[in-house]
């Protein structure tokens, strides 16, 4: 399957899916440090309303993205399903909540389908592909790029 990015989806086999409203996303899972319960954070002042805040992660100030709010989603509750992925992108860690996490999925190079063209609120550039198995689809997340870009504004080029 050729890609935009050439190969680097053929090498990504499992993927950590979890919902945002309706939903389901996918992201690698080797980006994936751990899955912890939602705790409120410390609000930052001035910051984008779908950075939360940071939280103290075993001594490391974190930042913690709702992506929820990210994603432009018209409801956001805060409940016990509600879960933060700690992700290391680069050399930093960064907290992104979403509404539950379901399984880790591996993915075949014949289940990735090309994401189609459209405008939303995910850039394109930072979608690996569409995955297809039995009655799911699942929108598989370039999570680095996503995190790193400069929309988001919390990775610089020189952590990568």
């Amino acid at each position: 399957m050729a890609t935009k990015s050439g190969s680097a989806e053929l090498a990504i086999r499992e993927f950590l899916a979890f919902k945002l409203g309706d939903e389901e996303y996918g992201i690698d899972i080797l980006r994936v440090q751990e899955i912890r319960s939602f705790e409120r954070p410390t609000r930052m002042a001035n910051a984008p309303a779908y950075i939360l805040g940071v939280v103290n992660l075993r001594g490391v100030i974190v930042p913690i993205i709702d992506m929820r709010i990210k994603f432009n989603q018209s409801e956001v509750n805060y409940n016990t399903f509600t879960v933060v992925i700690v992700l290391n992108i680069g050399r930093q860690v960064v907290c992104m909540v979403v509404d539950g996490v379901s399984d880790v999925i591996t993915l075949s190079p014949d289940q990735l389908r090309p994401v189609p063209e459209f405008s939303s609120a995910i850039g394109s550039e930072h979608l690996l592909a569409i995955g297809s198995l039995e009655n799911r689809m699942l929108i598989l997340l370039d999570i680095e790029k996503l995190m790193s870009s400069t929309d988001m504004g919390l990775i610089s080029a020189t952590v990568q």
